[in-house]
């Protein structure tokens, strides 16, 4: 991806699509995800797979997490967690537009534009 592909990438802006999510005493976010469909009801039955699975987040994602609100894009994110995390968050857009294809990938949440 070149960098004008990776700008026009940092204006969408994120949606949650999974709502149901924890947060434990270290700040650790996890999310839980149903699992529905027809392929996963016979996994459940089958080779005892379960209803729900646990996303656990990595300190980056836990803090990424609640800012996703639907209102606020990826660059505006960016200089939330470039506050919080500093140098450590280098090379910050690269990295967070590799977290949120991800994160769509995987239907957690929907990039509007």
């Amino acid at each position: 991806m070149n960098k004008s592909q990776n700008q026009n990438f940092l204006e969408f802006v994120p949606q949650r699509k999974i709502e149901r999510f924890s947060t434990d005493e270290k700040g650790v976010i996890t999310l839980e995800i149903e699992n529905k469909g027809v392929f996963n009801r016979v996994a459940q039955k089958l080779f005892e797979k379960p209803k729900i699975s646990y996303i656990h987040l990595d300190e980056m994602g836990s803090f990424v997490w609640p800012h996703i609100d639907g209102k606020r894009d990826i660059t505006e994110i960016g200089v939330l967690v470039k506050e919080h995390f500093g140098d450590k968050a280098e090379p910050l857009y690269p990295r967070l537009a590799q977290y949120f294809k991800i994160l769509e990938s995987y239907g957690f949440v929907k990039l509007n534009k």
